[in-house]
């Protein structure tokens, strides 16, 4: 049992591993659809370079979004509207004609005429709301139709029966002069304009209503496909009827109810790709990122940030599967690539884009313009950290984009007529998204603890307050680390190694020393020595103490691991070799281990060129009379010592790297201190 769970110990960062992949298949294989996929690839406007197909099942031909749109259309264009009629307006009407009547005719010429002039005006109100009053409608031709609703009725009539306010005037004119009635012109028009009002009114909730159910009612499909009938032959040409047909068998293929035995193959078979997919993204990094496959903070971050892309692209899917170019996609290189290198980031990308193969339509084509823009991307940004190069390359990768359409529509369609306009502003969109990497990044800095080029150029700026700390407490440690973060640059850029990083660790490695700065030769700007009053021993921990001190300020500063990493191994196990020296003439029994840095050693390229550039720097100041034998000839001695001690054996730098630091450091330290050949007086 002991040894069981000694093992499990031991092995607790595999088994982590391995509860990741299985996690992170499972959340994908849980977000896929679940129907089965068609096998084959519908080519549109080229030969079916298959057997022929037959049909598996009875099937109805779907209709095209270009037929529905038209026949929507056509249902809106006839739809015929609605208008509600009020008696009760038509009854006040008459009434107030017959006050009228008494209001402008005088006694005497009613007396004579009243019968004929209030059968004039009952006539004609009569006439003028047999159908209705209704005010002027533009979107009406005298020959459309109406629904006339009266109660719960409703009659269909032309719309040139119904009178409109504009047409009162000649229509009355007209039947005064037919009834020989024009000595009272003026008071019979009076009495109309002054009485009637319209009483039908245009019901566009009602007619909204009846219209959307008519649309509701469309019937998407035309036709049906027997079982056993053949779909299309090998040669034909996938267009018109034939790439419908073949469009809406796939479509039913896919969204059939699958029985539960059917079911669980597919389950089967998705996660089988799905693992196989996720195992070659691990081994990549297991053989070729081994420091990344060891730390799972690192390997967690890059599987989360697959099954965040994963999750995002089946929210749009499912939400409006046209927005699928919306999903800024290119953040998953860029981000890897912030964090740490192109060949992974892109490695990822691809890796990506295959699984959402599964979810998108037309996924060959989503397929090779993502891989597209994700290479256009890895190529374009060499310094996420400078604004201009994000813009520039989001505009690139949106370019590529918009031509990759542009030569899939050509093929698909054979013309540039069908090219929707509405496409390219996605991209565009899904470009502008891409700009949120920079907010991306940092968020994932906070949750991850992972530091990326952009924080490592904030922390290179001397104007920080932790550096301009350490400048006027310790001015001369300042200046060697300065000098330090030049060294270590140039070595970096020497053998490819992430310069920004070590310069960054270059400059924070030695800011332990503010706590005891005259301790530290490089502050001492008297005669007087501070080590003079102390013992061997205890200088030698004041001087191995810094490396401590420095982790503490660090920490208490929010500097990042990667940085708080050099402040920890710039001087590795290296003995404080003077104090040492001085100890043993008092004691030669003295304990070495007792002016040893308690490490660790370097633990990668950065680590390693800082310990050099740290230890021939500060060496470099004991030079009287530097020539450039005698330069060649310390720093050969120096870094020989490093790794006679075995302070590199955790780094990945190789002999022949070291040898190239070895040729920029003395060629650097020639140009700092001026050499020049002597000429003859």
């Amino acid at each position: 049992m002991v040894d069981f769970v000694n093992k499990l110990y031991k092995n607790q960062a595999l088994f982590y591993k391995v509860f990741l992949f299985i996690l992170t298949a499972v959340l994908i294989v849980y977000l896929l659809p679940k129907g089965g996929k068609f096998k084959y690839e519908i080519p549109k406007g080229k030969p079916w370079q298959h057997e022929s197909l037959y049909a598996p099942f009875d099937f109805a031909i779907l209709k095209s979004d270009e037929e529905l749109k038209l026949e929507r259309e056509e249902i809106a264009a006839h739809n015929i509207p609605y208008y509600e009629y009020d008696k009760t307006i038509a009854d006040r009407v008459k009434n107030r004609a017959l006050e009228e009547i008494n209001e402008v005719f005088s006694d005497s010429i009613l007396g004579n005429y009243r019968s004929i002039i209030t059968n004039f005006v009952t006539s004609r109100l009569d006439e003028i709301y047999r159908y209705g009053l209704a005010q002027e409608n533009d979107r009406m031709e005298p020959g459309d139709l109406i629904y006339l609703r009266k109660g719960n009725e409703a009659f269909e009539i032309p719309y040139k029966n119904v009178f409109k306010q504009g047409e009162i005037r000649d229509y009355i004119n007209q039947k005064i002069y037919d009834a020989n009635l024009d000595r009272f012109s003026n008071e019979l028009l009076e009495i109309f304009f002054n009485s009637v009002s319209p009483n039908m009114f245009y019901d566009n909730e009602f007619t909204e209503r009846v219209l959307q159910s008519k649309l509701d009612n469309i019937s998407y499909t035309r036709g049906n496909i027997e079982q056993g009938s053949r779909v299309i032959a090998k040669g034909e040409v996938v267009e018109g009827n034939k790439y419908d047909i073949l469009r809406s068998l796939k479509a039913e293929y896919e969204s059939q109810v699958w029985s539960k035995s059917n079911y669980s193959w597919i389950i089967v078979g998705y996660s089988a790709l799905v693992a196989m997919a996720l195992l070659m993204l691990l081994l990549f990094i297991q053989k070729y990122r081994p420091a990344i496959f060891e730390n799972n903070v690192k390997v967690t971050f890059i599987f989360f940030n697959i099954i965040f892309m994963v999750m995002l692209t089946t929210l749009v899917v499912n939400f409006d599967v046209n927005y699928v170019y919306v999903v800024p996609l290119c953040i998953l290189p860029l981000s890897l690539k912030a964090f740490f290198d192109a060949r992974l980031g892109m490695f990822t990308h691809v890796i990506t884009v295959l699984l959402l193969g599964f979810i998108v339509p037309n996924s060959y084509e989503y397929m090779f313009l993502q891989i597209i823009a994700g290479i256009v991307t890895i190529l374009t940004i060499s310094e996420l950290y400078k604004r201009a190069n994000l813009f520039i390359s989001v505009g690139q990768i949106t370019l590529v984009y918009i031509i990759s359409y542009f030569a899939f529509t050509i093929i698909q369609e054979g013309t540039i007529e069908d090219i929707k306009s509405e496409v390219f502003l996605t991209f565009l969109l899904g470009g502008l998204a891409t700009l949120f990497v920079q907010p991306l990044i940092y968020i994932y800095e906070k949750i991850f603890g992972m530091v990326s080029d952009m924080s490592l150029l904030e922390l290179s700026d001397t104007n920080s307050s932790l550096l301009k700390e350490l400048s006027e407490k310790a001015p001369g440690t300042f200046h060697h680390s300065l000098n330090v973060a030049n060294l270590a640059e140039a070595a970096a850029n020497e053998i490819n190694a992430n310069a920004m990083l070590v310069r960054v660790g270059a400059l924070y490695h030695d800011i332990g020393k503010m706590e005891n700065p005259t301790y530290f030769t490089e502050n001492q700007v008297s005669s007087v020595n501070s080590h003079d009053d102390l013992a061997p021993e205890e200088s030698a921990e004041i001087i191995i103490d810094h490396v401590i001190r420095g982790i503490e300020i660090a920490r208490k500063n929010n500097l990042p691991d990667r940085v708080i990493d050099f402040i920890r191994t710039h001087h590795g196990t290296s003995t404080v070799y003077y104090f040492y020296m001085k100890a043993k003439e008092d004691d030669d029994n003295v304990n070495p281990d007792d002016f040893k840095y308690p490490g660790p050693i370097p633990f990668s390229k950065e680590t390693a060129i800082l310990m050099m550039c740290d230890s021939v720097e500060a060496a470099s100041k004991s030079l009287k009379e530097p020539t450039s034998i005698l330069i060649d000839g310390f720093v050969e001695k120096i870094i020989n010592k490093q790794m006679e001690e075995g302070q590199f054996l955790n780094a990945n730098i190789t002999f022949k790297e070291i040898q190239m630091i070895k040729k920029i450091l003395k060629r650097k330290l020639k140009n700092i201190y001026h050499l020049r050949v002597e000429y003859p007086e």
